[in-house]
């Protein structure tokens, strides 16, 4: 799975990513950090082959991303479909918020975060509450 996840050749993107977050983006880590979000971790510019999601929960498969100004063009748009219909070939999930949307409403996106772990755990329970 290495081959996948995380790949050595997109380590220099993953730190740019880190050191340059944006705002939007720092609104939703500062909130879903340290397991704050129902228990689970999610991890902040984690990479699946070439692409670097915003946000991933492993153990949910769950990617949330926060599209910016960037993503309006045709272009960007066509590649973020290709992307995402990638990733979601391989089990992934995906949460999508716009800027304006976590700068107007950070609570009513958090919320939204909240209700989607708790609809995934619900569907994939651990496996120690089974007996």
């Amino acid at each position: 799975m290495t081959e996948l996840f995380n790949k050595k050749s997109e380590k220099e993107k993953r730190r740019y990513l880190r050191k340059n977050i944006t705002l939007a983006e720092k609104i939703i880590w500062l909130n879903i950090r340290r397991k704050e979000i129902e228990g689970e971790r999610f991890l902040r510019q984690f990479s699946i082959k070439h692409y670097v999601l915003d946000f991933y929960c492993p153990k949910l498969r769950l990617a949330i991303e926060i599209d910016g100004e960037t993503h309006l063009t045709e272009e960007e748009l066509e590649y973020d479909i290709q992307r995402q219909d990638y990733l979601e070939s391989l089990g992934i999930i995906f949460l999508r918020f716009r800027n304006e949307g976590v700068f107007n409403n950070a609570d009513v996106v958090i919320e939204k975060i909240k209700l989607r772990v708790r609809e995934l755990q619900e569907k994939n329970p651990p496996l120690s509450s089974l007996s």
